[in-house]
């Protein structure tokens, strides 16, 4: 049996690779183009552009996994099914059965290494890719730390230490500093606000420095002039796919126990642990394709239908999440639904062959 796991696991392998490698091509292609629009703003030239795309593919490997793994699965066992190499086996005694458990085998090495890839590779790509377009497009110089968001603006230098989910800052520092770049005011702001193209702040402290001591002064609001951007200030924003599995725990139990949204950040983990699940899903369909009613028909024609049926599921699952959001359903019935749906969907399709 092993020789029979190691030979149709190779075959899934080599159909799964050949399929999403074709995928991200087409991807990257249709990003290449998007992208194509914003080169020559700021910074932001051909090689940035092409930095950024590559960063960016690891996470768009991640995206288009379960799709490629149905209909690498299909193709693979399609192929081994139009040289009678299925039949042969079936006649050898080998159940369906363990046929299916022989491509969950070839799956679970991919899906090991997915999981690796999305946890450890994904994160700081992403991290960084963002951060870079966001400074090449704004023309800013800024830096993104464990205390915060720095930039500089003209004479001043800005901390924000403040983060929500919506993009909403807090407990800012403005450090403004003269010509001989003596520092000479200090400003905190409890939270800023971008309202018509002006920065508005509020619950300001401002401390004048001067040879003749410190003068501290408080106002409600006040108006602020700042080359700073919201496109730069959207680097500060934690996008979940920026995070790992266990930061990802960490910051939704961060935001719930204060307060704050954190129902996006919960539904994201467990669509990340959901993810392996989703990937088997995909694995246990194509073998209905192959050995139920659409064995008759072309591999041509299961291809395009495998391809149906995962875009199908890959917009359900997003649809659905959006839809768990906007009806405050439990994150964990948002992630886990669109798969358990799929799972039920295969098994059904597998006790009728």
């Amino acid at each position: 049996m092993k020789i029979i796991d190691r030979y149709i696991g190779a075959a899934v392998f080599r159909s799964i690779a050949l399929v999403l490698l074709v995928l991200i091509a087409l991807d990257g292609l249709f990003r290449l183009v998007r992208e194509l629009n914003s080169v020559g703003t700021g910074n932001y030239d051909q090689s940035e552009m092409l930095i950024y795309l590559l960063l960016t593919t690891p996470s768009h490997i991640v995206e288009f996994f379960p799709v490629a793994a149905l209909l690498g699965a299909i193709t693979g066992l399609g192929a081994l099914a139009n040289q009678s190499e299925l039949v042969v086996m079936r006649a050898a005694g080998v159940s369906l059965l363990r046929i299916s458990v022989s491509v969950l085998k070839a799956g679970f090495v991919l899906i090991l290494a997915l999981m690796l890839l999305s946890e450890f590779v994904v994160p700081p790509a992403e991290q960084f890719a963002q951060s870079r377009r966001s400074q090449m497009l704004a023309e800013q110089t800024a830096l993104k730390t464990v205390n915060g968001f720095w930039s500089r603006d003209s004479k001043s230098f800005l901390n924000i230490r403040g983060i929500s989910p919506g993009g909403d800052i807090s407990d800012i520092y403005i450090y403004e500093f003269d010509d001989e770049h003596q520092l000479r005011t200090t400003t905190h702001a409890n939270k800023a606000t971008y309202e018509k193209g002006q920065w508005i702040l509020n619950g300001l402290t401002q401390s004048e420095i001067s040879i003749t001591g410190i003068k501290t002064r408080q106002f409600e609001k006040a108006e602020w002039d700042s080359l700073l951007s919201p496109a730069l200030i959207s680097l500060i924003v934690v996008n979940p796919l920026q995070l790992s599995v266990r930061d990802l725990y960490g910051y939704y139990r961060y935001l719930s126990d204060n307060g704050q949204d954190a129902e996006r950040y919960e539904l994201a983990f467990w669509s990340r642990l959901m993810m392996p699940i989703s990937i088997a899903v995909m694995l246990l369909l194509a073998v209905p394709f192959i050995f139920g009613p659409l064995r008759a028909v072309s591999i041509g024609q299961r291809i395009f239908i495998g391809f149906l049926v995962g875009l199908g599921f890959f917009l359900f699952n997003q649809g659905f999440n959006h839809i768990g959001v906007v009806y405050n359903m439990p994150p964990l019935l948002s992630a886990s639904l669109p798969a358990l749906s799929f799972l039920a969907l295969a098994i059904v399709m597998i006790r009728r062959i």
